[in-house]
């Protein structure tokens, strides 16, 4: 298994590759982990792991630089599951085909009951709730829209 490259995020929004000591993109982070590497993505200021967050931004650009039309019956698809989340529907899928991918420490933090002091401390969905205070997070170059 390679050992896993640690980006780290500014409060410019940069985003510095700690392995490469360079600065990147977001399309050269998708190129790296398409090429297997593994990534943690920290914010410098916080310490947070924003990595979830961060994956879900390629993703979003992945769609809209897409040539092909979206499939909004696929959407409404994953919005209407379960758990009404594209991780949610994609591991439901994976249970159907008896698929079983190895997920991540934070992902089964996640999904694990939570106490009733944990739940005091925050009124995030369970998505979230990955040590990321999305107060502190400023969006990056590239937005969600």
């Amino acid at each position: 298994m390679k050992d896993v490259r640690i980006i780290k995020r500014y409060q410019n929004r940069k985003l510095y590759d700690t392995f490469q000591s360079c600065y990147v993109t977001l399309e050269e982070i998708s190129q790296i982990i398409r090429e297997g590497n593994e990534i943690q993505v920290i914010d410098n200021k916080t310490k947070n792991d924003i990595t979830y967050m961060t994956q879900l931004q390629l993703l979003a650009d992945q769609e809209r630089k897409s040539l092909k039309p979206g499939d909004t019956e696929l959407l409404k698809r994953v919005i209407r599951a379960e758990e009404g989340t594209l991780t949610g529907y994609i591991r439901m899928l994976e249970a159907q085909l008896n698929l079983n991918y190895p997920t991540s420490v934070a992902n089964n933090e996640a999904n694990a009951p939570m106490t009733e002091e944990k739940k005091e401390e925050t009124n995030m969905p369970g998505f979230m709730n990955n040590n990321v205070n999305l107060n502190n997070v400023e969006p990056s170059s590239t937005t969600l829209n």
